[in-house]
């Protein structure tokens, strides 16, 4: 599970145990964890517009054109399936109402830089699987 922190003087003693018990939890489920710790214009920005939208553009293009295992998997699936090959670590855990669900890759707090990493995971996937971009600049 990705967590975001911002600490100011005024909630930096509550943030530090917060943030305690995310990194204790994190190590528990997953054995490791990443923090990222920047301030004002040297904190790790998140992903753009551009970035989400083409990040998108992409694994549409993926779904239309590429069956996985004898399936079509939406956009959605697919940003899910490339988001999860990068991070790593996720779990899988048994669903509510059967099947099963993948914990923890969730694309919404990539940084720009991560971001960037994903999209050259599509570009090399679609060059293996003949993917032809519909908007590549």
């Amino acid at each position: 599970m990705a967590a975001s922190f911002t600490l100011t003087a005024a909630t930096l003693r509550a943030g530090l145990v917060a943030l305690e018990r995310a990194v204790r939890s994190a190590v528990a489920d997953a054995g490791a964890v990443q923090v990222l710790v920047g301030s004002g214009a040297n904190a790790p920005r998140r992903r753009n517009g551009a970035q989400n939208d083409r990040l998108n553009a992409m694994c549409g293009d993926v779904a239309k054109q590429v069956v996985w295992h004898g399936q079509r998997l939406s956009r959605d699936d697919w940003r899910h399936m490339f988001v999860a090959s990068f991070r790593k670590g996720q779990k899988v855990v048994p669903g509510i109402d059967g099947g099963f669900v993948v914990l923890g890759a969730s694309s919404r707090q990539l940084t720009e830089a991560e971001c960037s990493e994903v999209i050259e995971l599509l570009f090399a996937f679609g060059a293996e699987h003949n993917v032809q971009w519909r908007n590549e600049k």
